[in-house]
């Protein structure tokens, strides 16, 4: 159990905002095992989306509003983590040559045209999915989406080869067979814990074919993986995810 607590922690630490110190003289956080816990940290970052959501719907600020500010603070938890990832492989993809130059791209910390409008999408697209939402389908839609969303990453990592020498994705490391399919397990568990089950596998195959869709254009464009490419795929499934609820549930 002192493993599985120990992933915790550093899958907090990674995805979030939130500091977790370790003892002196503790054994260094083993990443690639953390990569199990990915699921439960997101839905956890989901629950306290939702719980802020639903609290500023329930002292009466419109539901958009609700939203937006919603959508912020989930942004100030995570530090915006996945939703630079996704600016970057659309500034990457969309303005580069060649590999070399869509990679250069990446790492430029500057906000580009593409990566503007993407997140201009992105945004606009939660935030309707999550105004149109009801109230009692806020959280548990927030905390599938959160968790579907992160589940499906050490998958990905595990298949995609890495398109730098160097970065985040490769120093991070890749998990093994048996820690991608307990993440994707737990997540799968928590959506079906959160939603009727159709709607739960309905976000499920949402999340696999956005993770298909990304590692497939992202081996056509830079040969492989990055840490960008593994937060812009979160974001495609979470705001897929979201959409999908929305039109199933908003009344």
């Amino acid at each position: 159990m002192n493993e599985w607590f120990d992933d915790f922690k550093t899958a907090v630490a990674f995805l979030t905002r939130l500091p977790m110190p370790h003892p002196d003289g503790a054994m260094p956080p083993n990443f690639v095992r953390a990569h199990r816990m990915f699921p439960v940290v997101g839905a956890l970052i989901g629950a306290v989306v939702g719980l802020l959501c639903l609290g500023l719907r329930s002292v009466g600020v419109p539901d958009l509003a609700a939203a937006a500010l919603a959508l912020g603070g989930s942004a100030i938890l995570t530090g915006a983590l996945h939703e630079d990832g996704l600016a970057d492989i659309a500034d990457g993809f969309g303005g580069g040559r060649d590999r070399e130059s869509r990679l250069e791209i990446m790492r430029d910390s500057r906000l580009g045209t593409y990566g503007a409008m993407i997140l201009l999408v992105s945004f606009a697209a939660k935030l309707s999915a999550l105004a149109a939402i009801p109230d009692g389908q806020v959280v548990p839609g927030l905390i599938a989406a959160h968790a579907l969303g992160r589940g499906i990453l050490p998958a990905m990592s595990l298949q995609l080869p890495y398109a730098r020498k160097d970065g985040l994705a490769r120093n991070a490391g890749q998990p093994d067979a048996a820690t991608a399919a307990i993440a994707a397990g737990l997540a799968l568990l928590i959506a079906l814990l959160s939603l009727p089950w159709s709607n739960a596998l309905l976000a499920a195959v949402a999340a696999g074919i956005t993770a298909f869709a990304v590692a497939w254009l992202a081996l056509r464009q830079i040969g492989g993986q990055t840490g960008d490419v593994l937060g812009g795929a979160e974001q495609v499934a979470e705001t897929a995810i979201l959409v999908l609820l929305a039109a199933r549930l908003a009344p």
